[in-house]
């Protein structure tokens, strides 16, 4: 199958670029211009001050390079809107909204795509193999048995033939959304849209593919409502043009690598506004399919900068983390290098496709009902016996919609060895000090050891409390979690752990695991949190 055939969207994306920008600035412009006349709370002039006042008081913090105005015109901006007529400021809106389109709207390159596609398994094959040189001079071992695709593949094939995909993975790195791209074309399915953070496009090489495979600019520092409006109507003009999407629902990476279940929904709300503008202008293949990914790691890149950034801000997340490992070439190299000698270093798992307002749908893109009975999801949106949109009610819907994302993220998380030692280890840690906070634990639990007994029985109480969950489909375990002997699961997941950070995890030792460095214990561990899997492994390691 040729490149256009496979994917006639994408592939043309350069001939309709001008056109989006053009109809992304009108929708925004004519929305903030109705808004207005409906309301003095919503005049132009607000919506500008707002911009100048939020834009000044970021800028004073600190410029960047990757501003597209000083802080002299924002203050300029905010001394003459009150002054300035009503036309005069709708001319400023749209030449901001014109910029800002502009400066988001991505490209994509048939030929790039194209060479990246051949170059990229070459590259990630030389990353993940055991690095001898007479090997890679020989042969070049399939990138498939160092990362793993498991789950609905053929399902997504179909449906991205009768409608459009908007895939919705975890967040861990910034490595993901390679991975991603990778997983996608080697299933067979078609290349994606998505959004990636601006500072991303700032290193040459990586803003290079960036700019030519259809990644879009997202500035997280702006936090003005115009700029948003601008992204999300964006997404939805490509999501309404047929294109194939990626949204990360988790916003931002998981610094606490928990698995995310407060997703975003703004991005998400986009996939059900442009179903209803499709169904009311009656396009050919109006469905769009919500495609849950998880991306699970071993050992994860910037796992030290994240867990810090994590417990730095007690819980929350800044929107940039400026500097961390993806930043530094050595520490990718270094990554790559030692996680490399496993035999498996990640896994893709594809879950079951969703429609807009979170039910299953099957091969043909039906919508069912939790009975597994076919439903017309179209009527979900008639008022009067009209598709119309509704604010309230589809807030609802795409409310549900994002529980049921994290209900498909929950059970297609896939349990590797790192995560499951890391849990009993730091159960094993709290148990020895039930009275303290997390952050003293995090602080005296450098060089303790765990005793082989309370590790072994915490690791069995963990799995079996694992394989209960995994059969009632409540969650997805690596073959090794359920075939090794609990001695060897524990020995190679101490041995994987010690492998890439700046100090070892853990360490075995004669007669015990000794923690080196609690914070990542607790970082890895916590991609088990939340599964209700406490209570049997804290009263194991007792």
């Amino acid at each position: 199958m040729s490149d256009q055939a496979r994917d006639p969207r994408l592939f043309g994306f350069m001939t309709e670029r001008e056109a989006i920008i053009e109809d992304v600035v009108q929708r925004v412009v004519r929305d903030k211009v109705v808004q207005a006349h409906l309301s003095r709370e919503k005049s132009i002039a607000y919506v500008l001050n707002e911009a100048a006042y939020l834009e000044m008081q970021r800028l004073e913090r600190g410029a960047s390079k990757l501003d597209l105005k000083p802080y002299s015109y924002w203050h300029q901006l905010s001394r003459k809107i009150g002054r300035a007529s009503e036309h005069e400021n709708a001319r400023t809106l749209q030449k901001l909204c014109e910029m800002y389109t502009r400066d988001v709207a991505g490209n994509f390159t048939p030929q790039v795509y194209k060479f990246a596609s051949r170059v990229l398994p070459v590259g990630l094959n030389v990353l993940f193999q055991a690095q001898r040189p007479d090997r890679l001079l020989r042969n070049f071992q399939k990138l498939t048995a160092r990362i793993r695709l498991d789950g609905h593949i053929e399902r997504w094939r179909k449906l991205s033939e009768l409608g459009t995909l908007i895939v919705v993975p975890t967040h861990t790195s910034n490595l993901d959304s390679i991975v991603v791209g990778w997983g996608l074309e080697e299933a067979g399915l078609p290349p994606v849209t998505y959004g990636a953070g601006k500072n991303l496009f700032v290193n040459p090489l990586t803003g290079y593919f960036m700019h030519n495979l259809g990644a879009y600019k997202v500035d997280r520092r702006i936090r003005h409502t115009l700029y948003k409006e601008v992204l999300k109507t964006y997404s939805e003009v490509l999501l309404e043009r047929g294109y194939h999407s990626l949204f990360f629902p988790g916003g931002t990476r998981s610094r606490s690598n928990r698995v995310e279940r407060n997703l975003k929904l703004g991005l998400l709300g986009t996939a059900l506004t442009s179903y209803t503008h499709n169904l009311q202008a009656a396009r050919r293949k109006p469905k769009i399919f919500i495609c849950p990914l998880t991306i699970n790691y071993h050992l994860v890149l910037e796992g030290e900068t994240l867990i810090d950034d994590h417990l730095r801000t007690d819980g929350g997340a800044r929107y940039i983390i400026e500097d961390d490992e993806f930043a530094d070439v050595r520490r990718v190299t270094e990554f790559v290098l030692k996680t490399m000698q496993m035999s498996h270093n990640m896994v893709l798992r594809f879950g079951e496709p969703l429609d807009v307002f979170g039910n299953p749908v099957d091969d043909a893109g039906e919508s069912l009902d939790p009975l597994g009975r076919p439903v017309d999801a179209e009527r979900y949106l008639w008022v009067g016996g009209e598709v119309k949109a509704d604010r309230v009610r589809d807030a609802e819907y795409t409310r549900a919609c994002g529980q049921a994302v994290a209900r498909a993220f929950e059970r297609n998380t896939v349990v590797l060895k790192t995560s499951f030692l890391a849990f009993v280890l730091f159960k094993a840690l709290a148990a020895r000090y039930p009275q303290i906070d997390l952050f003293r634990l995090l602080r005296i639990g450098k060089g303790e050891l765990i005793p082989f007994d309370a590790v072994y029985r915490g690791a069995d109480a963990l799995r079996r409390s694992l394989t209960t969950l995994a059969d009632d489909g409540g969650i997805a375990l690596a073959p090794d979690i359920r075939e090794l002997p609990i001695p060897a699961l524990v020995d190679e997941a101490s041995r994987v752990l010690g492998m890439y950070h700046t100090s070892p995890v853990v360490q075995m030792r004669a007669n015990g695991v000794e923690v080196h460095h609690p914070s990542l214990v607790h970082f890895y561990g916590n991609r088990l949190d939340g599964f209700g899997l406490d209570d049997a492994v804290e009263a194991a390691v007792r």
